[in-house]
């Protein structure tokens, strides 16, 4: 991997950067989804690992996407990950980027001129519903294997490993998640409002 310098990013050549972290079924993707119909561009860092683990052939797992995110972190810098998804941007376009990890990531986003970073979130027994009804095999079955799982992903003292907390903390501001769609587009459209 090699890193092309922020600077090809100007003040003026970007319009908005909007980065999202949260937890797992926070609904970070159906807020992607809508801020993609008012004309952003989506990027998600997870895209990285999606194209490392096809070329070597292995499964889009989250435990695959983990260990490949992780190996990444350790051989090119805690903001790996962010540093090649920024490479991909273009001047002139807003963007949503998704799947924001550690406190490197989300410092690299937020460095990005005209960015902001939200966190959204929804408790875990809400969460843990939305797995449920999407239905993938290879999500946790029970409550208290989702609460296993997340718990190795939320706070990791080795910088290169995913450490949500550490994102959700410098995030610029938090979208809660909790009713109708229509209740989530109205708060994101007051978001918009205020960037």
């Amino acid at each position: 991997m090699v890193y092309k310098p922020l600077s090809h990013i100007t003040r003026s050549g970007i319009s908005m950067i909007i980065g999202l972290t949260g937890e797992n079924c926070a609904g970070k993707g159906t807020v992607a989804e809508y801020l993609k119909t008012k004309g952003f561009l989506y990027r998600s860092l997870s895209d990285v690992l999606r194209e490392e683990l096809k070329a070597e052939g292995k499964e889009l797992t989250r435990e695959n996407l983990i260990e490949k995110g992780n190996s990444l972190r350790a051989e090119h810098g805690p903001a790996a990950l962010a540093k090649k998804t920024v490479e991909r941007l273009e001047e002139g376009t807003d963007y949503i980027i998704d799947s924001i990890r550690n406190a490197a990531e989300a410092q690299e986003i937020k460095s990005l001129p005209n960015s902001t970073l939200v966190y959204v979130r929804a408790p875990p027994e809400v969460r843990f519903e939305r797995m449920k009804a999407r239905g993938r095999e290879s999500d946790p079955q029970t409550f208290e294997e989702f609460q296993r799982l997340e718990a190795r992903e939320m706070k990791n003292e080795d910088k290169t490993k995913q450490s949500l907390v550490e994102a959700f903390e410098i995030a610029d501001l938090e979208l809660e998640n909790i009713g109708s769609i229509e209740e989530l587009h109205k708060k994101i459209d007051e978001l918009l409002g205020s960037l």
